[in-house]
Parts: C-alpha cells; sequence; structure tokens
C-alpha cells in the first residue's frame, strides 16, 4: 500500500510539474479556441441578422416601385447598399433602383446604381447584367465609345449572345454597318438555335445588306 502511495505522489508531482510548465499555453490554447468558436457563432448570426434586415428593407423598396415611389426607391437602395453591401439584397436592390431612375429619366442616378453593381456585385453573373445594362443606358446617351469599352469587357459565356447584339447596335449607332454586321454574326452564332430572340438578331443582321 506504501509503494502504490509513494507511486501515486510520484505521479502527482510530475503532474505539478508538468502543469507548472505547460499550464499556461494550455490556458492560451483553450481560451483561444473557445474564442474562435465564438467568433464564427457571432460572425454567423451577425450575418443571419444582417440578411433579414436587408430583405425586409428590399420588401419596402419593392413596395415603393409598385406605389411608384421613386425617391422612396432610391432611399431604401442608398440604406441596403451603404449598410449591407456583404447580403446578396444589395446588388438586386441597386440593380432594381437603377431601373427605376432610367424610367423616370434619371439617367445619372441610373448609371451610378449600375456602376455600384459592376463594383461590388458578388458573383461574375449580376457583374455582367450591370455592365450590359449600363452599356445601353451610354447608348442611348450616345457616349458610343464608353459603351462599347464595356460590351467588350470580359464576361461569362451565357451572355456572349447578349454582349455581341448589343454591340451590333452601338456599331450600328457610330455609322459602322460592316462592323456591325459582323458582331451579329457572333451574336448569332452564339444564340440557341430554338430561341426567338435569334430571331430578332437575324433581322437586324439583314437589315444591313450583305457583306461588302
Amino acid at each position: 500500500m506504501a509503494v502504490y502511495d509513494l507511486e501515486e505522489q510520484e505521479q502527482i508531482d510530475e503532474m505539478k510539474a508538468w502543469w507548472k510548465q505547460f499550464g499556461g499555453l494550455v490556458i492560451l490554447v483553450v481560451a483561444v479556441a473557445l474564442l474562435t468558436v465564438g467568433g464564427m457563432r457571432g460572425w454567423s448570426y451577425y450575418q443571419m441578422k444582417q440578411g433579414l434586415e436587408a430583405s425586409e428593407l428590399f420588401a419596402q423598396m419593392q413596395g415603393a416601385v409598385g406605389a411608384n415611389e421613386p425617391k422612396k426607391v432610391q432611399d431604401i437602395a442608398a440604406v441596403i447598399t451603404d449598410r449591407y453591401k456583404r447580403t446578396g439584397y444589395a446588388a438586386f436592390a441597386a440593380l432594381a433602383a437603377a431601373k427605376a431612375a432610367f424610367d423616370t429619366g434619371d439617367r445619372a442616378t441610373a448609371k451610378t446604381r449600375l456602376q455600384w453593381v459592376v463594383d461590388n456585385g458578388r458573383d461574375a453573373e449580376t457583374r455582367d447584367i450591370a455592365r450590359l445594362r449600363l452599356a445601353a443606358v451610354l447608348l442611348d446617351e450616345k457616349s458610343y465609345d464608353d459603351a462599347l469599352k464595356l460590351v467588350d469587357s470580359e464576361h461569362v459565356e451565357p451572355f456572349s449572345t447578349l454582349y455581341a447584339d448589343l454591340k451590333g447596335d452601338i456599331l450600328v449607332a457610330q455609322g459602322k454597318p460592316e462592323d456591325a454586321r459582323a458582331a451579329y454574326q457572333v451574336a448569332l452564332d452564339k444564340s440557341d438555335s430554338r430561341s426567338g430572340y435569334r430571331a430578332l438578331i437575324q433581322v437586324k443582321r439583314d437589315a444591313l445588306g450583305a457583306a461588302k
């Protein structure tokens, strides 16, 4: 029994020595782990809270669009893009606000909203949509060179038909029928043969006559 007590005491002494040497490190590691887990949970809660708040504002914005309240639309869009820019609602709010502004003849605001999406959109597809719409606004303003820069920029493949078609429209407006015909041909080559949209592109290309 005495031998057992002696061995036990030695183990206790060894544990005390080990804890004295490494105890502080163990406490630090545990503390960091707890902070990390707590931080991840806190960040997840923050993101969820941000998403819920943004969704409520976006619903209010949609109501303002339906009620034809352009100022309220822009005010809510400004809040969403400023305070909730990391949520998916920010880009959609900016796109909707751009359309509302364009419909009321406020092209300056429309361009600002679309440029925000180009610069801050979370995914390539959303940025490409904004870039395409911005180019259309610039075409309407006769800012042809700036519009061409946008449609010539890199974009995801599913948008190739739309980009080439709009490029053709810009080139027609610039009085460059040969270049426009080539752009429309690219749009045709990229389009779905079963799409009704393809027929419209074909009409625009054929209206330019045969290639010289």
